[in-house]
């Protein structure tokens, strides 16, 4: 549901009322105060949760579309292999793999978002590992920290924000050089082909940028990338 012209314009004027010392306290004092307790939530929840993977995708994607069927066989491959399943709860991609994982008797975590247009999370959320978030930036933490791989279908915006961050933070080494795959070479390549001939050629990234991924077309090579990796390393995942 997307918002009318007259509530866009009611938020925008929001941000312009004067407020006074008092008020500004108030309302950042209470918002911290709200922050804190979303990262101790996630924290406590997803604490334990042992090896993952984050899948990202379209919450548009309708049930049964290709690429729904390959979210769900994704996540039921990865469960296989005794990963658990991290999706941003909702529906189409994330509903999908969340009932990958959940056909694969795996881990089926979902880190939702407050919206005044979504449904809540999806029927194959795990209750244990079902959190919702009323900040982006909280949830964004939950995906990279506890994940150990991520797998990238088709997706809109959410997901090349999710994409993005997570490879900003490999990049800037932030965080261990865990795999990345995106799925469908005809989807992504347009993306691709952009970073390489504007991107990169401006100098803003290098080209050694586009090692961070993998691109593949299948959920056996999807899958076969994340357990190579960690065949390398010899990690352990929660058999």
């Amino acid at each position: 549901m997307n918002m009318t012209e007259k509530e866009e314009n009611d938020l925008i004027r929001e941000k312009f009322i004067p407020k006074n010392w008092n008020e500004v306290k108030s309302n950042d004092s209470w918002a911290l105060f709200k922050i804190m307790s979303e990262f101790v939530e996630g924290y406590e929840k997803m604490a334990k949760i042992g090896p993952c993977v984050s899948v990202f995708g379209s919450a548009r994607t309708q049930t049964g579309s290709e690429h729904y069927q390959m979210a769900e066989e994704i996540a039921f491959q990865l469960t296989k292999l005794g990963f658990g399943v991290i999706t941003g709860g909702g529906p189409g991609i994330m509903e999908a793999a969340n009932k990958g994982a959940q056909r694969g008797k795996g881990k089926s975590v979902g880190i939702g978002i407050k919206l005044p247009f979504e449904t809540g999370l999806n029927k194959f959320v795990d209750y244990d590992y079902s959190i919702n978030f009323d900040y982006f930036f909280a949830r964004k933490v939950m995906f990279v920290k506890y994940a150990q791989g991520f797998i990238v279908l088709p997706g809109g915006l959410g997901t090349l924000d999710e994409l993005f961050e997570a490879l900003t933070l490999i990049q800037t080494n932030k965080t261990g050089r865990f795999p990345i795959v995106l799925v469908g070479t005809k989807f992504w390549s347009g993306l691709i082909g952009w970073l390489k001939e504007t991107v990169m050629a401006a100098g803003n990234i290098s080209e050694k940028d586009f090692e961070l991924y993998r691109l593949v077309d299948t959920p056996e090579e999807a899958v076969g990338h994340i357990k190579a990796f960690y065949d390398k390393y010899m990690v352990k995942q929660n058999f």
